[in-house]
């Protein structure tokens, strides 16, 4: 007697769903970090601005003697040029002093994030907090 067994090739559902478990756990591992580099890339447009608007205060300050209330006046007197991109994007409050203060930059529904994100920029010890920003909102 000649008995051949025929060989299937390909593979078997448990092989399969090994590989989906091992897919599914690297997503949950990977989502987390990839939605923060998103909020972080979004929010990094407000924070260079907002770091031009506090050198273009501190030179405002050393010509005029009183700190800028808005970016306008910062535009008006040739201290910052800020793109009307930009500006559909976030909103920027100015609350600057001689014992430092903060800038606040306020996101917009324009913004690819969502409107209501905030990013501050605290001038007495030089750093961001809030949307995009390790310790979040």
């Amino acid at each position: 007697m000649n008995l051949k067994r025929k060989s299937k090739s390909g593979f078997t559902m448990i092989e399969i769903m090994v590989v989906v478990v091992i897919v599914a756990i690297l997503a949950v591992i990977a989502l987390p970090t990839y939605l923060n580099y998103v909020k972080s890339s979004y929010a990094s447009e407000a924070r260079t601005v907002m770091s031009n608007i506090n050198n273009a205060s501190k030179m405002y300050y050393q010509t005029k003697g009183e700190w800028p209330s808005e970016v306008d006046q910062l535009e008006r007197s040739g201290q910052l040029d800020v793109s009307r991109s930009t500006k559909t994007k976030w909103s920027f409050r100015i609350e600057l002093n001689d014992e430092g203060g903060r800038i606040t930059a306020t996101s917009s529904e324009d913004m690819s994030g969502g409107a209501g994100h905030e990013v501050v920029y605290d001038a007495d010890i030089g750093r961001f907090t809030g949307y995009g920003s390790p310790e979040g909102e």
